[in-house]
């Protein structure tokens, strides 16, 4: 796990990622350890912190690079949490903004941002056409936690050893990095940790399983097993489609999703539950681009851990006029802060 907290990631050396680009594909491990912004946590406060109140509303969203920023901004105003995954600092496709400190911004959180892959180019194939004569001028992409309230022990998890998509996994997309998770705690009197994640896409369930897997243990090894956790993200759980690429029956997605994704079985294990959080629609969207196209697959949760969740909600991804601003939909819902499931001796002792 990563620990360490900067207040601004330091840009990486264009020399060295240049190099990197043509180095052969066993090399990924020595530029990656010449990237100090894959070793550090860019960690914000809000501008005024608000007190955490007996509910939170929690969206989780893949916002695809980010790169709409006023209407990212409106969809995502009535969150008290953002659990954040594709977001980008300084590349071309998304402005060569600093995508989640705008939107922090606009929204009035602070935030806690990790980086999950240096670019080494300007995207995948549609971006590197669209930007062709444009350069990044940092090249960072990762996941964030976005809050009202004061953000605490933020934390990196990674979920692989990463190097697969230096190596060519997706085509000519080259990157440093790998997948991983982002997390904090919030100011409770009882513990309640953030968690954002975002697994492998170009994988299958058995791989989702296994990072997975990677998730629970760290949490495990980080986060008090007493306390509350609301984790959510990007997951790329594609056999949600079900047999041949027809939607699977709602009721039963919600109930036994692990029949086709062991990713489930495996948060079930360890304690989590998604039924009251989540709704069974499909959380992917067709892009202005015309990509990608029916059937969709839900994609994107939100699990919890001794926590009371309502009102489950999936929302549109979409701007005033209908058009997608991403090709995910974002996953809400409301959690209680106090911390259910615990010990009632532990209770009685907090409450005295």
């Amino acid at each position: 796990m990563i620990t360490r907290r900067a207040g601004v990631l330091p840009t990486p050396d264009p020399i060295l990622l240049a190099d990197a680009a043509l180095a052969p594909d066993d090399a990924h491990d020595r530029f990656a350890a010449q990237v100090p912004a894959l070793a550090a946590v860019e960690h914000r406060p809000a501008p005024v912190e608000r007190p955490v109140g007996a509910r939170l509303r929690v969206a989780a969203w893949n916002a695809e690079r980010l790169k709409y920023h006023a209407p990212s901004a409106t969809l995502l105003r009535g969150a008290d949490v953002v659990l954040l995954t594709e977001a980008d600092i300084g590349m071309a496709r998304s402005g060569n903004r600093h995508t989640v400190r705008d939107l922090a911004e606009a929204l009035g959180m602070g935030w806690a941002y990790g980086v999950e892959f240096v670019e080494l180019g300007l995207g995948d194939s549609r971006e590197c056409i669209w930007h062709a004569d444009e350069d990044n001028r940092v090249g960072l992409h990762g996941n964030a936690i976005l809050s009202r309230h004061k953000l605490l022990e933020p934390v990196i998890i990674p979920l692989d050893a990463g190097g697969t998509w230096f190596a060519g996994r997706s085509g000519n997309q080259r990157r440093l990095g790998g997948r991983m998770a982002i997390a904090a705690r919030l100011d409770t009197p009882r513990p309640l940790w953030l968690v954002a994640a975002h697994l492998e896409s170009h994988s299958d369930a058995a791989d989702r399983g296994r990072q997975g897997e990677r998730l629970v243990a760290e949490i495990e090894r980080l986060i008090p097993a007493d306390a509350g956790v609301v984790l959510g993200g990007d997951f790329n759980t594609f056999d949600t489609l079900g047999p041949a690429g027809g939607r699977r029956d709602p009721a039963r997605l919600l109930e036994a999703p692990e029949e086709v994704e062991p990713l489930f079985a495996v948060l079930r294990d360890a304690g989590f539950d998604w039924r009251r959080c989540n709704t069974a629609e499909p959380t992917q969207r067709t892009r202005p681009d015309g990509t990608p196209l029916p059937p969709f697959a839900k994609l994107d949760w939100l699990f919890t851990r001794h926590v009371e969740a309502e009102a489950p909600e999936t929302i549109p991804a979409v701007d005033v006029a209908g058009a997608a601003i991403s090709d995910h939909d974002v996953v809400a819902a409301t959690v209680a802060t106090g911390v259910v499931g615990v010990d009632r001796k532990a209770e009685a002792d907090v409450e005295a």
